[in-house]
C-alpha cells in the first residue's frame, strides 16, 4: 500500500468503530504560547482533555500534520543522519474523551496492525509502565501476546504527562522486531536498545490521573485515551523498507532532487544524508508556508528560516549553487494535495517565498564568509588553534551561518571549534529566551475563574453579534441611545482583586462580573470588545470597558463601579453601546470586502495574517511578498467601495465545518473552529463577493458601511503586508484631517489649493538650481584649498604622505577634499583632521596600490587614539573620532611617524 492508502485505511477503520474523523488542525497552534508548532495529534484536543472545552463527540480520530523543529521538541539536527527523524510528519491518532479506556484502545490498535495492515503478530512486542499490571494483563489475556514479548519500563519511557501539572498516565507502546540484520549487532541488543531493530510503531497513552502543583497524583473521574502512530514509520514498515526516506512519501522528492543536481542514481549513496535532509525539509517548508507562517528572525519564522538554510546548505553539497528548493515545493504539492488542499491553493506563493528566502540566504552566506575570514585571521594572528565558541555562535545565531559549514571551513584552515564555548553561548541564549517567555498554558488561569468553572458556572451568549430591531444598520433609529434597549439577566459571580466576592461596593474600583446571559461581545478574532453599562434596581452602575472569555463558556465583564453596589444573584440590566458596535461592524465587514478585493488584485495567495477591528479604524495584515504599488492600492480601494455602493446583503448562517470547507469558504489556518461554525457571506448569490468563517459583528448590507478609505500600506514582517483603513465616520474624520492639512499648506504657499502643486514644483526647481550652484562653489573651494595643502606632502619610506589640519566643514565636504587630494597624489596616503561639534574628526584615504601595506582604517584609528578616541573603516577609506579637539594638530603631526 502507498502512504495515502494507509492513512485512509486508518481513518476508515476508526470511523467504522464510531469515531468522528476530525481534520488536521493548523501547524501554528492557537492560544497556546507553550508551543511553537503543533507537534502531536492531541494538541488540538488539549483543552478537551483538561476539561476546559467540550466537543459534540466522545471519541475521535485524525491524521495530524506536525512539526518538530523548535522549542522542547527539536529533531532538526538529527534529520538526515537517522532513518526515522523528521521536521515534518503526519501523526495518526485515535482519542477517547471519557468514552472507552485501556481494553478497547489495546484491542483497536492490535486489530488494525494485524488484521488491516497484516503485520506479523509474532514480530510485534509491547512495552508497559512498570506498575501498570492492568495493561500487562490485557495484552496477555485479551490479545494473547506472550509474557516474554511484554517489557516493563520506568517513568522516563512509559509514563506521559501533559506538563508539570495536569492530566498524566502510563502508556503502552507497540513495537516491531525488524530483525537482527537491522540492529546494532551487539550481543546485548534487546527491546529498549536505541538501534532500529525494535522500532516503536504506536504509543497508547492511558490518561487516568491528574498531577497537582505539589506533585500529588489522583485518579481522573473520566479516564481518556490519546494515541499516536507516525505515518512515515508505519509506511516504511508496511512497504518493507529500512528507512522512512525509502518510502513513497519521500522517493519522488529525492528523485526530483537528483534530476536537478544532474547526477546518476548510483551516486545516491554518496549523497544520501543531504538528499534525505532536502526531502524532509522541503515538505516542512511547503506546509509551514501553506499555514501562513513566513520567514523571520523570531519564533516560528526563525525556525522556518533555519530549516530552509539547512536545506540550501545541503543543496550546495550536491553542487546546486543557484536557488533550487522552490522548484521542489511543487513536487510536495503534487504528492500531498489530495489530503491538504491548502497546498494547491498556495502552490505559487510557497515557491515565491522559498525562492526569495534562498536568494537572501545566498547574500547571508557571502556576508558570513567575510566575517568568518576575519575570525580566522584573528586566530592566526594570536597563534590560536581553536576559534572561540562565542564568536562562532554569534555567526550562527545572528547571521544564520550554518554551523556545519563553519566547522568545515575551520578544518580547511587547520583550526578547530571551541565546542564547549559554543554550547555555553547556546545555553545562555536559551536561558535568556526562557526567562523572557511567559508560559501561560491553558491550565494556568486565574484561580477565581477556575473556582467558578469547577462549580459549573457558565455564561450563555445571546445577541452578541446582533442589533435590536429598532437599531439595525439597515434603518438606524434616530435619537436612540443604549438606555433604550436593555437586556435582563442575573449575576453569577463577582471578582475583586483577583478573588471571589459576595458583594462589590467600593466606588471607583475595578470589578469583574459573571452574568448568566450576556449580549456583550467578548474580544476575539481581532474584533475589540463591546463596552456599555450594567445596572441594577438599587442604582448601582458598572461602566464596562472590557469583556473577555477567560475560558470556554465563561465570560467576564470588567469595569469600574460608578455607584451603588452589586450582590450575587442580583437581577441586572445590560446596556450595550450600540453606536460603538455599529462602527465596529462597519469596519469588520469592510475587512472581508478588503480581503476579497486584494485577492482579485494581487492573487489567490492573499490570506489574512492578523487583524484589528476597532470603532475608529481597521487594520488588516495579509500574506504578500512585496509592497503594493499606488495603482494596486487604488484598485483595491475602488473595488471595496464598489462592493459598498452595490449594497450587497450580508448573511450569517450556522453550518458544519466540513460543509463550509467543501464550499470553499475562507478559513484562517491559525484559528481553531468548533464542529458548528458561523458562515458570513456577502453577495446576492452564494459567495458572490466573499464567504468567510467568522464569529464577529457585521452590518446587514454593505451599503451601511458608507465609505471606505485606505490610510496606509506597510510591511510588518517578511512576506506580511499591513493595510490600515477607515469606514463611515472614521473615513470622514481621516479625510477631513487631510483637507485641513492641505488648507494649511495652501496658506503657507500663499496659493489657492488648486495651484499648490504648481507652486511646489516651482519652489523645488528653484531649490535644485541653488543646490547645484552651492555644489559648484564647494568644488571650487575644495580645489583651491587642495592647492594650498599639497605643499605639505612628505615622503616616508618612499611613500607620499599628506597630513593636514583643515577648517571645520561637513563630513561630505571633508570627503570631497580627501578625494581630490588622493587623486592628485597618484600614489600615497592622505590624513586630514578637523574639529566638529566640539570633537576631533580624522579622515584617512589610501590609494589602491598601498592598502595592503598601509590600511586607511589603521591610520585613522591610530591618529584618533592620540586625541582620546578611536574608530575604523575600510582599508581604502576610514573615519575616526576623538574626545579632545585640542590634540588634533599633534595627531596630524604624528601621522607620518605612524605611517
Amino acid at each position: 500500500m502507498i502512504a495515502e492508502e494507509i492513512k485512509q485505511l486508518f481513518l476508515d477503520y476508526f470511523k467504522q468503530a464510531g469515531h468522528t474523523i476530525v481534520p488536521s488542525s493548523p501547524l501554528a497552534p492557537q492560544n497556546d504560547p507553550t508551543l511553537l508548532f503543533t507537534n502531536a495529534g492531541m494538541v488540538q484536543f488539549k483543552q478537551v482533555f483538561l476539561g476546559q472545552s467540550r466537543r459534540a463527540y466522545h471519541k475521535a480520530a485524525s491524521a495530524q500534520k506536525c512539526i518538530r523543529a523548535g522549542g522542547k521538541h527539536n529533531d532538526l539536527e538529527n534529520v538526515g543522519h537517522t532513518a526515522r527523524h523528521h521536521t515534518f510528519f503526519e501523526m495518526l491518532g485515535n482519542f477517547s474523551f471519557g468514552d472507552y479506556f485501556k481494553e478497547q484502545a489495546i484491542e483497536l490498535a492490535w486489530e488494525f496492525l494485524v488484521q488491516k495492515l497484516h503485520l506479523p503478530p509474532d514480530k510485534l512486542w509491547v512495552t508497559v509502565y512498570q506498575d501498570d499490571d492492568e495493561a500487562s494483563r490485557l495484552w496477555r489475556e485479551r490479545i494473547g501476546v506472550p509474557s516474554e514479548r511484554i517489557a516493563r519500563f520506568g517513568e522516563k519511557d512509559n509514563f506521559w504527562s501533559m506538563g508539570d501539572i495536569g492530566p498524566c498516565g502510563p502508556c503502552s507502546e507497540v513495537m516491531i522486531d525488524q530483525g537482527a540484520e537491522v540492529g546494532c549487532g551487539r550481543e546485548s541488543c534487546r527491546i529498549g536498545c536505541d538501534c532500529d531493530r525494535y522500532l516503536e510503531l504506536w504509543n497508547l497513552v492511558f490518561m487516568q490521573f491528574e498531577r497537582d502543583s505539589a506533585g500529588k497524583i489522583t485518579p481522573l473521574p473520566k479516564p481518556s485515551i490519546d494515541t499516536g502512530m507516525g505515518l512515515e514509520r508505519i509506511t516504511a514498515v508496511v512497504q518493507g523498507v529500512r528507512s522512512n526516506f525509502e518510502s513513497d512519501l519521500f522517493t519522488p522528492i529525492i528523485k526530483a532532487t537528483t534530476e536537478l543536481a544532474e547526477f546518476d542514481p548510483p551516486g545516491y549513496q554518496d549523497y544520501k544524508p543531504s538528499l534525505n535532509v532536502i526531502a524532509d525539509h522541503i515538505r516542512a517548508l511547503t506546509f509551514i508556508i501553506a499555514d501562513g507562517v513566513m520567514p523571520s528572525n523570531e519564533g516560528r519564522g526563525y525556525v522556518m528560516r533555519r530549516i530552509l538554510r539547512r536545506a540550501a546548505r545541503h543543496g550546495k553539497k550536491l553542487g546546486l549553487q543557484k536557488p533550487y528548493l522552490y522548484r521542489l515545493s511543487g513536487t510536495v504539492v503534487d504528492l500531498m494535495r489530495s489530503g491538504y488542499p491548502e497546498l494547491e491553493d498556495n502552490r505559487l506563493f510557497a515557491a515565491k517565498v522559498i525562492k526569495l528566502e534562498e536568494e537572501r540566504f545566498s547574500d547571508t552566506l557571502n556576508q558570513g564568509l567575510g566575517i568568518l575570514e576575519e575570525v580566522i585571521a584573528e586566530a592566526r594572528e594570536k597563534g590560536l588553534r581553536a576559534v572561540g565558541g562565542d564568536k562562532v555562535f554569534r555567526l550562527y545565531d545572528t547571521h544564520g551561518f550554518p554551523l556545519d559549514l563553519t566547522r568545515e571551513i575551520l578544518e580547511e584552515n587547520e583550526l578547530s571549534l571551541d565546542e564547549q564555548g559554543f554550547e555555553a553561548a547556546m545555553q545562555a541564549q536559551k536561558d535568556q529566551s526562557r526567562a523572557a517567555r511567559v508560559d501561560v498554558g491553558p491550565s494556568q488561569i486565574l484561580p477565581a475563574y477556575q473556582e467558578l468553572a469547577n462549580s459549573g458556572i457558565t455564561t450563555v451568549t445571546s445577541g452578541c453579534e446582533e442589533f435590536p430591531p429598532q437599531f439595525k444598520p439597515e434603518g438606524l433609529a434616530q435619537g436612540k441611545s443604549l438606555e433604550d434597549f436593555p437586556r435582563y439577566s442575573n449575576i453569577l459571580g463577582i471578582i475583586q482583586r483577583g478573588r471571589l466576592a459576595e458583594e462589590a461596593k467600593e466606588i471607583g474600583q475595578p470589578v469583574e462580573l459573571v452574568i448568566k446571559e450576556t449580549c456583550f461581545y467578548a474580544e476575539k478574532g481581532g474584533q475589540v470588545t463591546d463596552t456599555g453599562q450594567i445596572k441594577n434596581d438599587r442604582g448601582a452602575a458598572l461602566q464596562v470597558t472590557i469583556v473577555k472569555e477567560v475560558r470556554s463558556g465563561l465570560v467576564v465583564h470588567v469595569g469600574t463601579l460608578k455607584q451603588g453596589s452589586f450582590r450575587l444573584g442580583d437581577e441586572v440590566k445590560l446596556y450595550v453601546d450600540w453606536g460603538r458596535r455599529l462602527s465596529i461592524a462597519r469596519n469588520h465587514t469592510a475587512t472581508h470586502l478588503l480581503q476579497a478585493a486584494l485577492r482579485r488584485v494581487l492573487g489567490e495567495h492573499v490570506r489574512q495574517a492578523g487583524s484589528l477591528v476597532a470603532p475608529d479604524r481597521l487594520r488588516f495584515d495579509f500574506t504578500h511578498l512585496s509592497a503594493l504599488s499606488d495603482r494596486e492600492l487604488a484598485r483595491a480601494e475602488e473595488l471595496v467601495n464598489e462592493y459598498i455602493w452595490d449594497n450587497y446583503p450580508v448573511s450569517t448562517t450556522q453550518t458544519s465545518l466540513k460543509e463550509a470547507l467543501q464550499r470553499g469558504v475562507i478559513a484562517l489556518f491559525e484559528d481553531k473552529y468548533e464542529d458548528r461554525v458561523r458562515l458570513v457571506a456577502i453577495g446576492r448569490n452564494a459567495a458572490s463577493v466573499s464567504a468567510e468563517l467568522c464569529g464577529g459583528t457585521h452590518v446587514g448590507a454593505t451599503g451601511n458601511i458608507g465609505w471606505f478609505k485606505i490610510g496606509s500600506e506597510s510591511g510588518v514582517a517578511a512576506g506580511i503586508r499591513r493595510i490600515e483603513a477607515y469606514t463611515g465616520q472614521g473615513a470622514y474624520r481621516y479625510l477631513k484631517q487631510k483637507e485641513d492639512t492641505l488648507a494649511e499648506i495652501s496658506s503657507i504657499l500663499k496659493a489657492p489649493v488648486s495651484e499648490t502643486v504648481t507652486r511646489l514644483e516651482q519652489l523645488l526647481h528653484t531649490s535644485k538650481e541653488q543646490e547645484r550652484e552651492i555644489e559648484r562653489l564647494q568644488a571650487y573651494q575644495v580645489k583651491a584649498e587642495a592647492e594650498g595643502i599639497l605643499g605639505d606632502v612628505q615622503e616616508v619610506c618612499g611613500v607620499k604622505i599628506l597630513a593636514a589640519t583643515v577648517s571645520s566643514r561637513s563630513t561630505e565636504q571633508l570627503r570631497m577634499l580627501g578625494d581630490n587630494l588622493r587623486d592628485r597624489l597618484g600614489s600615497g596616503a592622505v590624513v586630514l583632521g578637523m574639529e566638529a561639534g566640539g570633537k576631533a574628526v580624522f579622515l584617512a584615504m589610501v590609494t589602491k596600490d598601498l592598502i595592503s601595506r598601509l590600511p586607511a582604517n589603521k591610520l585613522a584609528a591610530r591618529a584618533a587614539k592620540l586625541a582620546g578616541g578611536g574608530g575604523g573603516g575600510r582599508p581604502d577609506i576610514a573615519q575616526a573620532g576623538g574626545k579632545y579637539p585640542e590634540k588634533i594638530k599633534d595627531a596630524i603631526n604624528q601621522s607620518p611617524r605612524i605611517a
